[in-house]
């Protein structure tokens, strides 16, 4: 994670935020006197977000879990020609 000081963050503020958006990657923020924070794009924050809420959620975690095992034993549901036309509509 790239850092700069709050100074700078202020007097180059559009650059940073730019930065930050096309190439998603955080930026902490330091301060002399008090915590550091950090910016981040909101489509990232959403993800993040996303991505907590999954790890939170043990029985979707488990769900997760038996269906990588069931693929990779290669004992899934495998739908039916015309199942997977309707899918994909065909």
């Amino acid at each position: 994670m790239d850092s700069t000081t709050v100074n700078k963050f202020r007097d180059s503020l559009k650059s940073f935020v730019e930065q930050v958006v096309i190439h998603h990657t955080p930026l902490r923020v330091t301060r002399r006197s008090g915590s550091d924070f950090v910016v981040m794009s909101a489509e990232d924050w959403e993800r993040d977000q996303e991505t907590l809420y999954v790890l939170q959620n043990t029985s979707l975690m488990r769900q997760i879990a038996e269906s990588s095992a069931t693929h990779q034993a290669g004992s899934g549901y495998t739908p039916t020609k015309e199942q997977l036309d309707e899918i994909i509509g065909i």
